[in-house]
């Protein structure tokens, strides 16, 4: 999503939409709550909506298209045109050669109904098995020339592989509209001298930022991050809230007065490095909070200091995606 400054928009992470493991995800309770959430993202200008074939929790996998195609269709034509839904498809390992993705690509489609604008590869199979990404890429370039999507995106790749997959796919007259990956300032590896920020600059490649909250570690007040949530997101908290103290106290500071509080820090840092942020969101609420960050812009002397904080040798860390390429 565009906002009217020079700096990127915010798009709207899915991951929770049916994830069980790490957020609850309850049906009967949950999904009323995200359809408002939708309906709220639409009347604050947040319309880049990121989802996974692979989002969902067991038997529930998928949940996340499902439920965000059964919006999308319930929405206004006008509001729909405004609309851009990107998803993601995993490099299973059966999905394998230049047709791997096709009945995956059309599953996706059909529980987005119809509504489907970007294709992304969801990670990179550079670590473990280097040849299948070649053809499954190829097969995705195939989707955007025959016009069964507008444009194709990657995920978790660093600038070495980015760079040749740029090419690869350059070759075939097809561009890399966008490479998602995980920044955020407990993550910041991306903006680092020689990090693939850059390189999507001198490509012209999105960035997008997803996990931009650090899993709620940067966006809860204190009496919240002092009640750790359960399962392995209340492990993680235990392990890095305390040492984010001085973070977290510079970041009110800054957010202090400024509509979005400590998650709109967080966000505009990341925009502020010339990547759209795409938080997850459950609630109306915190649409609003979210939306709240569009209204303002860090300063260059505020970035400064957050970056000195986030890139310092000592400073506490995401673990990192194991399928992250270099």
């Amino acid at each position: 999503m565009a906002s009217p400054s020079s700096q990127p928009g915010i798009g709207v992470g899915t991951w929770a939409w049916g994830n069980q493991f790490l957020w609850g995800y309850a049906p009967e309770r949950d999904d009323h709550r995200l359809a408002a959430t939708f309906a709220r993202c639409l009347e604050r200008d947040l319309l880049f909506f990121d989802t996974a074939d692979s989002y969902g929790t067991g038997r529930l996998n998928g949940r996340s298209e499902t439920l965000l195609g059964q919006f999308a269709a319930a929405a206004s034509p006008q509001e729909q045109q405004r609309l851009c839904i990107a998803t993601k498809l995993a490099p299973f390992p059966w999905r394998l050669g230049r047709q791997g993705y096709r009945r995956a690509f059309a599953a996706s489609r059909a529980r987005l109904q119809g509504r489907l604008h970007r294709v992304q590869l969801h990670w990179s199979t550079a670590r473990y098995a280097p040849w299948q990404e070649g053809p499954l890429l190829d097969g995705l370039a195939d989707l955007v020339r025959e016009g069964a999507v507008a444009s194709l995106g990657v995920s978790n790749m660093g600038p070495q592989r980015l760079r040749q997959v740029h090419r690869r796919l350059a070759d075939q007259g097809v561009a890399i509209s966008s490479l998602q990956v995980q920044l955020s300032l407990l993550a910041p590896q991306p903006i680092e001298p020689g990090g693939v920020a850059a390189v999507c600059r001198d490509l012209g490649i999105e960035l997008i930022a997803y996990s931009p909250l650090a899993l709620g570690l940067l966006s809860r007040d204190d009496d919240q991050l002092a009640r750790a949530p359960g399962g392995p997101r209340g492990a993680l908290f235990r392990r890095l809230g305390p040492r984010i103290a001085a973070l977290r106290q510079a970041m009110a500071a800054i957010g202090q007065g400024r509509p979005g509080g400590r998650a709109a820090v967080a966000l505009n840092w990341c925009r502020a490095h010339g990547a759209m942020p795409i938080p997850g969101l459950r609630s109306p609420e915190q649409v609003d909070q979210t939306a709240d960050a569009l209204s303002w812009e860090l300063s260059e002397g505020e970035r400064q200091h957050l970056d000195q904080l986030a890139l310092a040798n000592t400073a506490a860390r995401m673990p990192a995606n194991p399928f992250q390429s270099a």
